[in-house]
């Protein structure tokens, strides 16, 4: 497979992870995947389909951790899918939700969301409690907020070890990114430095 030459990026993540983050994979893992994306945005569900199958490949070396970017004036339900999947997180099934989520394809309502919290069996009444909160709506913008001061000016936006990478939201890419920070995790020279990327 051709490699063409890029430079990594050397904008970094401010918003440093903590216990209130959605997190898969090992703690102690070498990498840290950190998304920013929307519910409703197309290449955000691509890149869905690409974080799962990354994790089936790389998920014992790699840490996920998604935050919510809804970008509210382009997608009238980002902002709901955002808050039904963290109020089912409450509950411990905000993987699940997500999951639903992108699998509609950007094509879902509120129906589609009760309906979701009914299967995954959830407290359906604590659920909606929570989801139509305004805590938890201000949480989920502070998140974007923080993100958007980190450098995410668009979705989906991903971090490894706190560096932003700037490529298609495609599993040959993030993979290749993800073999070329183990190769070199020890560096301590990645910023700045060509990195090969499959093209």
């Amino acid at each position: 497979m051709a490699e063409a030459e890029v430079d990594v990026d050397p904008v970094e993540l401010e918003a440093e992870i903590t216990d209130d983050d959605h997190m898969r994979g090992p703690r102690d893992a070498p990498l840290t995947l950190v998304e920013y994306a929307d519910y409703q945005c197309e290449a955000c569900i691509t890149g869905f389909h690409a974080v799962e199958k990354l994790m089936e490949t790389h998920g014992d070396r790699l840490l996920l951790v998604f935050r919510h970017f809804p970008l509210m004036s382009y997608h009238p339900m980002a902002m709901p899918g955002a808050l039904a999947a963290d109020a089912a997180g409450k509950q411990g099934r905000f993987w699940e939700m997500h999951a639903n989520i992108f699998d509609a394809d950007g094509e879902f309502d509120d129906d589609d969301i009760v309906r979701w919290a009914h299967e995954l069996g959830l407290d359906v009444d604590q659920f909606d409690e929570d989801r139509h909160s305004e805590e938890l709506e201000q949480e989920i913008r502070q998140v974007r907020l923080d993100g958007a001061r980190s450098g995410v000016n668009g979705t989906p936006t991903f971090f490894l070890n706190n560096r932003r990478i700037d490529i298609p939201p495609e599993h040959e890419y993030l993979a290749g990114y993800v073999e070329h920070f183990l190769t070199h995790i020890g560096d301590g020279d990645l910023r700045g430095q060509s990195q090969a990327r499959p093209s």
